[in-house]
């Protein structure tokens, strides 16, 4: 039997609760410096469905890492951004890629 005490909190899983899925990182990694559009999302991944799309927008939406802005216009217009929660996720995003570039080449 381990010493180690249980921890009843985990702050790394808690994170990962919220953005750690196969398409989450690749969706903030692009939202890192403007606005985004659903078909852009589309466009610069294109190995993502739209329904997969629309499920992990929603999901980042509900835990207060993205903004949906909805404009009235034909048809619809809806943007992305990063909320302030999701701009403080910019620098363990780039450690992500620096580490990449050095050890998965």
């Amino acid at each position: 039997m381990s010493n180690f005490k249980k921890i009843k909190f985990c702050p790394v899983q808690s994170l990962l609760n919220v953005i750690w899925s196969k398409w989450a990182v690749i969706i903030l990694w692009h939202l890192q410096d403007w606005w985004i559009r659903t078909w852009d999302f589309l466009r610069r991944i294109p190995s993502i469905s739209q329904k997969v799309l629309t499920h992990e927008l929603r999901n980042l939406e509900k835990n207060g890492i993205i903004n949906r802005s909805v404009y009235p216009t034909i048809p619809p217009k809806v943007t992305y951004t990063l909320t302030d929660t999701g701009k403080k996720l910019s620098p363990l995003l780039a450690d992500i890629w620096v580490w990449v570039n050095k050890n998965l080449k």
